[in-house]
């Protein structure tokens, strides 16, 4: 849906440059994957750079989030298309934040529950596999101009940026 005029190259490249955010906090997700499959570490390969940086910085991920927040989404004099995308890497990020504390709360279940642990990676797997679905996804479409609609979270963002 791009409904609010057309965007031009530049904005389309600053669009996708906000999923770097979901990407790098889901590739803690991967690490089961990656020892499966040494060859899908390869794919992500010129990403783990940027997660070093970006663990080794104090609070990297709220800096970054209020950031975002403040300095894009909330800044109407940037494009409607760059603050939709960025917001929606923000929610995105959420959504990753909240899996995170579900999975500390597995990891506890399974020093007391057997058969958790499969679970465990069960869902850390499709957390990752879903995080860089959306993030290819939303990339694609930015690149192309469009709007990437992610149901229910999408919704959330035309809320969020008027």
């Amino acid at each position: 849906m791009s409904w609010r005029g057309s965007t031009t190259f530049p904005d389309r490249i600053l669009a996708c440059l906000p999923y770097l955010l979901p990407l790098i906090e889901g590739l803690m997700f991967g690490s089961i994957l990656f020892n499966q499959f040494p060859v899908l570490k390869l794919l992500f390969l010129p990403l783990f750079p940027l997660q070093q940086i970006y663990r080794s910085i104090p609070y990297a991920g709220l800096i970054i989030f209020f950031a975002l927040w403040l300095l894009v989404v909330r800044n109407e004099k940037i494009s409607h298309f760059i603050r939709f995308n960025t917001m929606q890497a923000i929610i995105l990020d959420i959504v990753i934040f909240l899996c995170v504390i579900l999975v500390q709360i597995l990891a506890q279940m399974s020093q007391v529950i057997p058969g958790v642990n499969f679970a465990l990676e069960t869902f850390a797997n499709t957390i990752f596999l879903g995080i860089v679905a959306a993030v290819v996804y939303s990339v694609a479409q930015s690149l192309m101009g469009k709007y990437a609609e992610i149901p229910a979270i999408s919704d959330a963002v035309h809320m969020q940026v008027r």
